[in-house]
């Protein structure tokens, strides 16, 4: 017996244009209006969020992390205090 899915209603209001131009949309590509606009909606949801967490580099940038893993710096004073304070963090808990 498949596992049934929880759902959710959303409404919104909308000029009586952008209806016609669902409408339409959903037509042209043979769906019910909701089936579009629940594409639609998730596909722009996941966008958003895909956008939030990817970080984008240009390529001097790419260049500086790379050679940043590949060398990196001395540890100052500051840094090893740091680390160290990070790691009776760490063994507190």
């Amino acid at each position: 017996m498949p596992a049934t899915a929880s759902t959710a209603r959303l409404e919104a209001r909308i000029s009586t244009d952008l209806h016609s131009m669902l409408k339409r949309a959903a037509e042209i590509q043979g769906r019910t209006m909701t089936d579009f606009v629940v594409n639609a909606v998730q596909d722009a949801a996941q966008r958003a969020i895909e956008h939030d967490t990817v970080i984008r580099l240009s390529m001097a940038d790419q260049e500086s992390f790379a050679q940043a893993l590949l060398s990196p710096p001395k540890q100052t004073p500051a840094l090893k205090r740091a680390f160290a304070r990070r790691s009776k963090l760490l063994r507190a808990e």
